[in-house]
């Protein structure tokens, strides 16, 4: 799918595509995983997630556009958009890495899409990095805009919890359910003593999101 978006790959973007523990484990040089690329193509996804909230959001203030794109270039955000173009299929990880489960883990996927990012910028496909972003990425920012809380309920219930006795909430993974690759996390989350809420997700960060809007909303927050 990725050359019905962006054009032909070439070996910058298998580089782009190529996770640490492969070239580790397959005692390549490191600097032909995407690490590298990653760095440079974070630049780009904020360059024009940027740009285009400017011009979608012309009343909005500064500390408004800061919020929304600091959802929509999370490892939750980028790690859907990564599965709907095949990203993690296409992803060169080492035996063990495959087997925990890291073809799956959100982190890899936002990583290596932010590497194709930079691996197709430095091949001159601005313009089409432009509307994949626009297509792909900004389709989520009215929900956000409308429902940030939703996106940002940890931070949201750590304000919450600070505010009243300056503690934070604890969260606790209760069980792993599932095969490697397709896990569902159930976690908890402790505040006072007590068990405010349960929750799950794709992902530890998934989960303990849920967990924490399901506490917002328990004890009136949101």
């Amino acid at each position: 799918m990725l050359e019905n978006i962006f054009g032909k790959q070439n070996e910058l973007v298998r580089q782009a595509l190529t996770h640490p523990s492969y070239t580790k484990e397959n005692n390549i040089e490191t600097l032909e995983n995407y690490e590298r690329l990653e760095f440079f193509g974070d630049s780009v996804l904020k360059l024009f997630t940027s740009k285009l909230l400017y011009e979608l959001y012309p009343e909005a203030s500064e500390g408004e556009l800061s919020k929304i794109r600091s959802i929509l270039v999370s490892d939750a955000i980028l790690a859907q958009v990564g599965e709907k173009i095949g990203i993690d299929e296409q992803l060169l990880l080492g035996p063990a890495e495959e087997k925990q489960g890291g073809r799956k883990r959100e982190s890899n996927i936002a990583c290596a899409l932010e590497a194709v990012l930079g691996a197709y910028y430095m091949n001159g496909k601005q313009n089409k990095i432009e509307k994949f972003i626009k297509d792909y990425i900004i389709i989520y920012a009215d929900d956000i805009d409308k429902h940030f809380e939703k996106y940002n309920a940890k931070d949201i219930f750590q304000q919450y919890t600070q505010s009243i006795d300056k503690s934070l909430p604890k969260y606790k993974t209760v069980s792993v359910n599932g095969p490697a690759h397709k896990p569902e996390f159930i976690i908890e989350v402790e505040w006072q003593g007590k068990i405010i809420a349960q929750a799950s997700g794709k992902s530890k960060k998934e989960a303990q999101q849920n967990c924490a809007l399901e506490a917002c909303k328990k004890l009136g927050v949101i």
